[in-house]
């Protein structure tokens, strides 16, 4: 019987790279002051194909019990193993920080420290459309109330955390749509952010036409910090950001559902690339990703101390230059893990 004050997390391997970033993190959990327990799921390509939707249910049973996983890149041949769990498990927000590194090149100069929260449901993105004729198609966009709360409120106390994080006092989230133009599901989306909004009047809330949202974080982030945003909108804009800040390697994300009082239920934390076939197995990954991805876990349970020494350490290695190669570094998988390892005792 593990220890109570264990962290108990069920760990989705995947394909690729998978086991290289597995071995990363498992790496950096066992250096840190905390008792980790990973259980894991092998959700390869060939074990999915031979189990089907088994392994589907013994992943939502562990997260359904541990209320935390990580997930590592898997092949998606037939259908999305992402998509499925996301369903299972009925995320409803997604969370993707962008935030500029130095020592990664970049071709935009300004700083970046975007917070993300995308509605992980509805939009088009659930309606696989119909042909009318033969010259026509149509697809249904949908947008529903609870979703739109659950992340309203996730972005609202988010705003909060980052004013106590940064040591400012001064709170702002960003709600973005094309609401004047799609006055029904984005007229819909706004108004429920308001509604939300009476319960957290410290903070305050702009709202910006998505369309100049963009224009405006290229011309100024510095005025933008936590955006939330519809299913499509939030895709586009996670993808932007990340091209600003120069790469998609040190991508990672949040997945949220939510119980009946709209509170945080299952997380699950996974990095944004994929699993990169061509260099599998060389030991050349650059696990940065799930390292920042595991970091974001510890901060959803409440070991922000960990968390925050883990990124600090794994910015610095960055900065001066220890890195891996995709990042114009020389150190491959296993001596960017020690790096990273070594100097995180100087932030604690």
């Amino acid at each position: 019987m593990s220890s109570v004050n264990t962290i108990q997390i069920t760990e989705l391997q995947g394909d690729g790279i998978g086991p290289e970033l597995a071995a990363s993190v498992r790496a950096v959990a066992d250096a840190l002051p905390v008792d980790v327990n990973f259980i894991p799921v092998d959700w390869s390509l060939e074990n999915r194909e031979k189990r089907g939707d088994e392994v589907i249910d013994e992943a939502e049973a562990s997260m359904r019990q541990t209320k935390l996983a990580v997930k590592y890149p898997t092949i998606t041949r037939d259908s999305s193993p992402n998509a499925l769990i996301r369903r299972r498990c009925d995320f409803s927000v997604i969370y993707r920080p962008a935030i500029s590194i130095k020592g990664i090149h970049s071709n935009f100069k300004e700083n970046v420290n975007l917070h993300i929260v995308r509605i992980a449901t509805g939009g088009t993105y659930d309606d696989p459309g119909q042909l009318i004729g033969k010259d026509a198609a149509v697809s249904l966009r949908m947008v529903e109330r609870r979703p739109c709360e659950q992340a309203a409120r996730f972005a609202f106390k988010l705003a909060r955390s980052k004013g106590l994080s940064y040591g400012s006092g001064h709170y702002s989230m960003t709600s973005s749509s094309k609401h004047t133009i799609q006055r029904v599901t984005d007229g819909l989306f706004e108004s429920v952010v308001a509604d939300v909004h009476q319960q957290f009047d410290d903070v305050e809330h702009h709202v910006e036409l998505f369309d100049a949202l963009l224009a405006k974080i290229i011309i100024d982030p510095s005025s933008y910090e936590v955006v939330l945003v519809l299913n499509e909108y939030g895709d586009f804009l996670s993808d932007m950001a990340s091209g600003l800040v120069g790469s998609l390697g040190t991508g990672a994300s949040g997945n949220y559902s939510f119980d009946d009082n709209n509170e945080v239920d299952i997380a699950m934390f996974d990095p944004a690339g994929g699993t990169a076939p061509d260099i599998a197995g060389k030991n050349i990954a650059n696990p940065a990703a799930a390292l920042l991805a595991f970091g974001m876990l510890l901060d959803h349970v409440d070991r922000y101390d960990l968390g925050h020494a883990l990124r600090l350490s794994l910015l610095g290695c960055i900065e001066t230059g220890q890195s891996t190669r995709d990042l114009g570094g020389k150190l491959n998988t296993d001596e960017f893990t020690r790096a990273v390892i070594d100097s995180i005792p100087a932030y604690l």
